[in-house]
């Protein structure tokens, strides 16, 4: 079994000492120096190096630049989706964003972890687990969304949130470590 199996099967792997994964890292880097490098204006070629980047994109997508990540394959946007300045996503295992999704500044998406135990990090291993973001999604700036979270439909994750547990639909959820501090209802249209 290749590191890469290891990966993409939520295992510990070497990610550090793999030449294939290595290889793939910097082809990714490569093309998101190439996104990053685009004039802003022309979005036909951003669309297309998106495409290119990201393992699906099922509508409109616009990510600002600078946007970064690792591997690009393991990344599932759906239709109208938004993020501004500063968006990472290390994405050893998949990230998957439903319709409709909007990502303010500064935000990160961390699908890679370490293990506690010092002398396995030493050697370079780590783990991956998926994120998932729901449709109807509003994430504030500066938010860090942390290995195996899913966050639900029609979420509002405030500002600087650290979100480090599953967030079900329909909350607002605020803080670090984030947590729903309420409920949104369908009758209910406001804002924060």
């Amino acid at each position: 079994m290749t590191e890469k199996d290891k990966m993409l099967k939520g295992m510990i792997y070497d990610a550090n000492n793999d030449p294939a994964l290595i290889a793939e890292r910097r082809e990714c880097k490569e093309l998101c120096r190439d996104y990053n490098d685009l004039r802003p204006k022309d979005m036909d070629g951003r669309v297309s190096l998106l495409h290119r980047i990201l393992g699906e994109v099922k509508g409109g997508i616009l990510i600002e630049q600078p946007f970064y990540c690792d591997y690009g394959y393991n990344i599932f946007v759906g239709e109208n989706f938004y993020a501004n300045f500063n968006l990472v996503i290390l994405d050893e295992a998949p990230v998957t964003f439903g319709d409709n999704v909007f990502i303010a500044p500064n935000c990160g998406f961390y699908t890679a972890g370490h293990p506690l135990d010092a002398s396995e990090r030493r050697m370079g291993l780590e783990y991956a687990r998926p994120i998932s973001v729901g449709n109807d999604v509003w994430i504030g700036a500066g938010v860090s969304v942390l290995p195996g979270v899913t966050i639900g439909n029609n979420c509002v994750i405030g500002a600087g949130s650290v979100v480090v547990r599953d967030i079900p639909s329909n909350s607002v959820a605020v803080g670090n470590p984030c947590r729903v501090i309420k409920t949104i209802g369908p009758e209910l249209n406001e804002t924060m």
